[in-house]
């Protein structure tokens, strides 16, 4: 067996459309905005980068179409050093997001097109992983792909020893079927109230969540909460870890390099707690730069940001 320090990512690859001003209007009203950019994004696109900088091998599985943004989306990839040789060409239109983004408060709002992430098929994705089970230990997985992809890569995860870590957004109903090949499940608050129906308001309740997630199968819960940090819920009891604190400019894909400076520090052997660790600092670092994936931080920054803690 090879070396199996790699992540694959199999997810979402759009180009995001961003919108910059404050205040957002509200229904039926314009404002007048500061800034707008256009760059590569999608949960998948954007964990795959966050995984490659924090130094992990990385393999994305994933859709564009056959338009404007095929270029651009590939392109990005490549020059980050992502291996896009599994992502298919679609006929039809590139995944799109459209941001907008409050100036003042750093807080966002997305709607997303999927477009040719919904045209993934499910022999494709476990054959793309099949092929590279001798360089991947570590497979990231989002829900903004069909949810017949998401079990196909749970399935092949578990008989393959691959180790799968979910990022459950957007959040909706999940088939049973996954949970057992998940090793780490990762919903912030909101997500996890949504697929378990319990409101998490403090950390009795966000454990409460959390064994819902290991009751249906998944190894470890991991219910982030924001500026609190995270609780590691597994069957060796419960764990606390505090956020670092920063002042938020941009809060779009904080989520996207926790999970990518997560699974390359798993990927390279790390225990859960280091690469707990390593995992909100990439957050941490994300919220203070504008931007989906001109936000994801490298190993190196990673590494300093960390150095410097008290």
């Amino acid at each position: 067996m090879g070396d199996r320090s790699g992540v694959a990512v199999v997810g979402s690859i759009n180009a995001d459309l961003a919108a910059f001003g404050s205040p957002l209007p509200r229904p039926g009203e314009t404002v007048i905005g500061t800034d707008f950019s256009l760059v590569l994004g999608g949960k998948g696109a954007n964990q795959a980068i966050a995984a490659v900088r924090a130094g992990a091998p990385t393999y994305m599985i994933g859709a564009v179409g056959e338009d404007m943004f095929r270029d651009l989306t590939l392109a990005m990839l490549t020059a980050e050093g992502v291996d896009v040789s599994a992502v298919r060409i679609t006929d039809g239109a590139t995944g799109i997001a459209h941001i907008r983004v409050d100036a003042v408060s750093g807080q966002n709002d997305i709607m997303i097109i999927p477009n040719a992430n919904h045209s993934l098929i499910p022999d494709d994705v476990e054959a793309s992983l099949r092929e590279l089970h001798d360089r991947v230990s570590v497979v990231l997985v989002q829900l903004e792909i069909p949810l017949s992809v998401v079990q196909r890569v749970a399935e092949v995860c578990r008989a393959s020893e691959m180790r799968l870590v979910l990022d459950p957004a957007p959040a909706q109903p999940i088939p049973s079927g996954v949970w057992p090949g998940v090793s780490v499940v990762k919903p912030n608050e909101l997500e996890a109230q949504v697929l378990t129906g319990i409101p998490v308001t403090d950390r009795s309740s966000a454990e409460q969540a959390g064994r819902w997630f290991l009751d249906r199968g998944a190894s470890i819960a991991m219910i982030t909460l924001g500026e609190r940090g995270a609780l590691v819920i597994g069957t060796d009891g419960v764990e606390e870890y505090p956020a670092f604190p920063v002042t938020p400019v941009d809060t779009t894909a904080a989520g996207d390099a926790f999970s990518g400076a997560l699974g390359a520090s798993l990927a390279s052997g790390a225990a859960l707690p280091e690469a707990l660790q390593r995992g909100l600092a990439a957050g941490a670092l994300a919220v203070t730069v504008r931007g989906a994936s001109p936000s994801l931080p490298t190993a190196e920054a990673i590494g300093a940001f960390l150095a410097a803690q008290p």
